[in-house]
């Protein structure tokens, strides 16, 4: 992920970043006051103050208006105009006042941080010159071999430490995305193995269970069914039998339908389970918030992991559509309903894939062909299956919250249905 700015660079970059600015003015400042008490001479003081004062401004706007690219990236066309006007600036200044000579070591630092070597170098060498040229040319008396070598030893010495920390830099970035890169592919190889795992423990689990009892089932029925006219008491037993074993089938299925339950909440209450969803899902470039209103009291699990279902799909949906930079869960208890919301920031979708509420009682409001994917479809129907109302609210370019309500009253039939089917997710505004 690619940032530039400065309020999204790392602390070492603004820490060089304020020692330049710091420097900068220091020798701005030093260079006017040598300017107006000694070095004056035959300029004309108004205009070589208002370029000081030029120079200075353009330096200043040039934070804002055209800030340096991200490190490694190739400077824009608007920083590289800044660049021009502040160093042909600088140039002019440099003639009617020597004393803005070393106002060239901030410009040096300033281009070769943002210039690739190949430009940046020519650059340093220019300004050095020019330097050096201003120096002999104000010299009193005989030349000092100083003034002509210090500026290029300076210069050759910043030149060749920034230009070895930028390609430092530029290979710690590639390595660092090879091994981003590195680790969403694990996690994807994981998530794979992981799924075919799961897959294969089922496919075992439903043929030793559900299958084996079918499968014994139809033996007996079709055994009575022969013998139903000549031995009517022998039917009745294979009947009985496969009575007896439709009924552990059924409490295999049962078993294994809770087991599907969300294993997060086997360890937390739903508060918790939310809340870890939350920190789970949040990365670099999406913050997930979650946040609690009201005394939650215990529900009935199929509610409980219809809610946390919803909860995983409308994150799943921000996470790969919605662009969005933050997102809230919020859980909202109140004495007659409960309510599950999830919000984004994001860039929201149109009426059309929104759609309307869906409630126990009335059809969709939009068609499931209308809608991307499966995920909104899936959280209507399990907002159905508790009683609930979902709704979805969004327009382009705001962000979207997908909202669940739950009567409290409709749940307590349900109270003693532990195996029912889990539900979905939602979503709440972002402020």
């Amino acid at each position: 992920m690619n940032h530039s700015g400065m309020h999204r660079s790392d602390p070492e970059e603004r820490w060089l970043a304020t020692t330049v600015h710091a420097a900068f003015f220091l020798l701005l400042g030093s260079s006017l006051a040598r300017f107006l008490t000694r070095d004056q001479g035959g300029a004309p003081t108004g205009w070589a103050v208002a370029l000081f004062a030029a120079f200075g401004l353009l330096y200043v706007l040039g934070r804002f208006l055209a800030p340096p690219p991200r490190p490694g990236s190739p400077p824009t066309s608007r920083h590289l105009l800044w660049l021009g006007s502040v160093s042909a600036v600088w140039v002019v200044l440099l003639v009617l006042a020597p004393s803005a000579t070393w106002c060239a070591m901030p410009l040096l630092f300033a281009g070769l941080h943002a210039l690739p070597p190949r430009v940046a170098v020519p650059l340093s060498a220019l300004l050095t010159a020019l330097v050096v040229i201003s120096q002999v040319r104000v010299a009193d008396g005989s030349l000092n071999p100083n003034m002509v070598v210090a500026p290029p030893a300076v210069a050759a010495v910043a030149t060749a430490v920034l230009v070895h920390l930028q390609r430092q830099g530029t290979r710690q970035r590639l390595l660092i995305d090879d091994l981003v890169r590195t680790r969403h592919e694990l996690a994807a190889t994981e998530r794979r193995a992981g799924v075919l795992a799961e897959r294969q423990r089922l496919a075992a689990e439903i043929h030793d269970t559900v299958t084996q009892g079918l499968s014994s089932q139809g033996m007996l029925l079709q055994a009575a069914d022969r013998v139903w006219q000549a031995d009517p008491g022998t039917a009745r037993v294979h009947l009985r039998d496969a009575a007896e074993i439709t009924s552990r089938s059924l409490a295999e299925a049962r078993r294994l339908v809770h087991d599907l339950a969300p294993a997060d909440l086997a360890e937390h209450t739903l508060p918790d389970a939310l809340a870890v969803l939350a920190e789970r899902e949040s990365r670099p470039g999406l913050t997930v918030e979650f946040r609690l209103d009201g005394e939650p009291g215990r529900l009935p699990e199929r509610v409980e992991a219809a809610l946390l279902r919803i909860a995983q799909g409308a994150l799943a949906n921000v996470r790969e559509h919605a662009a969005a930079t933050r997102a809230v869960v919020t859980l909202t208890c109140l004495e007659d309903q409960v309510s599950l919301d999830v919000a984004d920031n994001g860039r929201g979708v149109g009426e059309d894939e929104a759609g309307g509420t869906s409630d126990a009682g009335s059809p969709l409001t939009s068609q499931p062909d209308r809608e991307r994917g499966h995920g909104l479809p899936a959280m209507r129907i399990r907002a159905r299956q508790t009683g609930g109302t979902l709704t979805v609210e969004s327009a382009q370019g705001e962000g979207t919250v997908v909202s669940v309500t739950l009567p409290l009253a409709s749940l307590a039939p349900a109270r003693p249905v532990a195996s029912a089917q889990p539900a979905s997710l939602l979503k709440e505004p972002v402020r």
